[in-house]
């Protein structure tokens, strides 16, 4: 059956510019480097990067963010060495028993986009339980990217439509085709973009969501990130212009027929 997809493309339908974004995403960097600075293991800078995961949840919830989408763990990520891969596995196990139920009473969906098969069961039994738990709340949707890959996200959708009668007979694809078959077909494109740690590069996350993304890089190491460093990369945000290729005039007609209706 094909999936439906409740938020139309951004490159179609101009979403609405709130003092605040419905959607942000984030990549999570610097956790090595925190520990590096500090020169403890890197273990430690991951453990305080779960800290900044708790911090920036609750501080998104708070503001009325409708969907946080969080990069946890990449597909490439499994070239780190296997100590540190191990690690993470520990980790991720370890939010995901300890952290669900706080999620749960704070009415806070969970989703986990990205490639399953790869992870231990307990992982994947795991995920599907915090999923299940949350699955008719109404707050904040916390989606985890867990060995997502950008590209990857596209070949699947694209290997789904190809399954279906529709396609086959049509021949041909276009945008509003593949929406549905897409990892986060159940949220709208993310309106903000943030990367923290330094790096100016979206490294293969959510290619075909971030298309009219509003990006937002700062030098913050992901655990130090914190409800001032949020702010400002909402009071970013704020200050842009989101055109989605059409003039300021075009805009400013299209609020004036708004006002005047």
């Amino acid at each position: 059956m094909k999936p439906r997809a409740p938020h139309a493309s951004s490159t179609v339908a101009i979403p609405p510019h709130g003092e605040l974004p419905r959607h942000v995403a984030i990549i999570m960097d610097g956790n090595g480097r925190w520990a590096k600075q500090r020169h403890l293991p890197r273990l430690a800078g991951h453990r305080k990067g779960v800290e900044a995961v708790r911090a920036t949840v609750k501080a998104c919830a708070e503001r009325g963010i409708g969907f946080l989408t969080l990069f946890a763990f990449s597909s490439e990520n499994w070239r780190r060495p296997p100590d540190e891969v191990a690690l993470l596995m520990q980790l991720f196990i370890g939010a995901l028993e300890n952290e669900v139920n706080k999620l749960h009473r704070n009415g806070i969906r969970l989703r986990v986009i990205g490639e399953r098969s790869r992870f231990d069961p307990k992982i994947q039994a795991l995920i599907a339980e915090g999923e299940r738990l949350t699955v008719d709340n109404r707050g904040l949707t916390l989606t985890i990217a867990a060995n997502y890959g950008g590209r990857w996200d596209i070949l699947q959708a694209l290997s789904r439509l190809s399954k279906e009668d529709s396609f086959r007979e049509k021949g041909e694809i276009r945008e509003s085709d593949l929406t549905p078959y897409l990892s986060m077909n159940y949220a709208p494109e993310p309106d903000l973009f943030v990367r923290t740690g330094g790096e100016k590069r979206v490294s293969n996350f959510l290619l075909w969501q971030l298309a009219y993304t509003e990006l937002h890089f700062t030098d913050t190491l992901w655990p130090d990130f914190d409800a001032a460093a949020l702010e400002a990369a909402f009071e970013s945000y704020r200050a842009r212009e989101r055109r989605f290729g059409r003039t300021s005039e075009q805009l400013e007609e299209a609020k004036r027929a708004v006002i005047d209706a």
